[in-house]
């Protein structure tokens, strides 16, 4: 095959030329000694308006794998068209492990699916949903489709480590934006109280920060607990206060209060606004999450809560879709005691 033979010296800079004129051959990788670097050829080109010692020489290329766009061109082979539409095109990464939804139609496909998956994203194990989550733990069941069968694993959110088991804990990814956004909010003393903690995402995210002086952090799972501890070493964030049990009895043995409150339970947060509206300092702010169909009904929630006192609304906006026509509403508030 024909190559362009460059010095060493020079190939990088001769390399991105090559790339943005698009006469690199990228089905094929780039060869190298120690003198000089072989580059295949879409088309013939003059090598002395590349290089005054370039040139053009006769080599053999290792030919690239071709990846796959996404990991349904793995099963076209393998499962029928009509059902291949059905299968969702995105899945969550949490840590090495992967996790899907797969339709009941599928259901004799689901091996496939999971070793495809597995195959595409080079992950530890694939598991698929099989049930909302549900209760105060916030858990829901999985079942184990490829690679490893272990659901233990440590992800890594804008270099924060946190350690989890996805069938113990409750831990959604897709919030990595949301708790940045709310960490940069910060101001420097804050006491805040993280009254659904789970693992401590939230907590993790600010603390990382180093601006807020104590995190109080709640959660009524045990697990989720003991790897929030773990998370708290991991990250040496020794300024988040770890509490296990039901928010309502922890307050009353939490001697102050709070700067900034995020109530992270879009089930059932609005049960705890009257909790929130006693726990926070005048013109401190409520991060609300309320899972609902537009921005009126969890906004009249916080209002009538807040009576007497006044509310002001600093942000609105809709964090993810939870089912059609359903939305994870985030609203931060300025409460105004006086």
């Amino acid at each position: 095959m024909k190559a362009l033979r460059v010095p060493k010296r020079d190939a990088d800079t001769i390399i991105r030329r090559l790339i943005k004129d698009s006469l690199i051959d990228s089905n094929y990788r780039i060869n190298r000694d120690q003198r000089s670097v072989f580059i295949p050829l879409k088309e013939p080109v003059d090598p002395k308006k590349i290089h005054e010692d370039a040139s053009i020489v006769e080599t053999e290329f290792q030919e690239k794998e071709k990846r796959p766009r996404d990991f349904k061109e793995i099963l076209k082979d393998k499962i029928e068209d009509r059902l291949l539409k059905d299968i969702r095109r995105s899945f969550d990464i949490i840590g090495d492990i992967i996790i899907l939804e797969i339709p009941e139609e599928l259901e004799e496909h689901k091996h496939t699916i999971g070793e495809a998956l597995l195959k595409f994203t080079k992950k530890r194990g694939v598991f698929r949903k099989k049930s909302k989550v549900k209760g105060v733990k916030r858990i829901r069941e999985f079942e184990h489709l490829a690679g490893e069968n272990s659901t233990e694993t440590i992800h890594v959110e804008y270099s924060t480590r946190i350690k989890l088991d996805i069938k113990k804990v409750y831990f959604n990814p897709r919030l990595a934006n949301e708790r940045e956004r709310i960490a940069k909010q910060v101001k420097k003393g804050e006491i805040i109280l993280d009254m659904f903690a789970g693992v401590g995402p939230f907590s993790l995210a600010i603390a990382r920060h180093k601006k807020a002086s104590k995190i109080y952090a709640v959660d009524i799972n045990p697990t989720a607990i003991k790897y929030l501890k773990e998370n708290i070493r991991l990250n040496k964030a020794h300024e988040i206060i770890p509490c296990h049990g039901d928010i309502r009895k922890v307050a009353q043995k939490i001697p102050e209060k709070f700067d900034r409150i995020i109530m992270n339970l879009p089930a059932s947060a609005k049960e705890f606004l009257d909790l929130a509206i006693k726990l926070i300092k005048d013109d401190g702010i409520i991060h609300y999450y309320e899972f609902a169909r537009d921005f009126k009904t969890p906004t009249e929630h916080l209002l009538e809560a807040s009576k007497p006192f006044k509310v002001k609304i600093l942000n609105k906006r809709i964090v993810k879709s939870k089912s059609p026509g359903i939305w994870q509403i985030a609203i931060d508030a300025k409460i105004q005691k006086t």
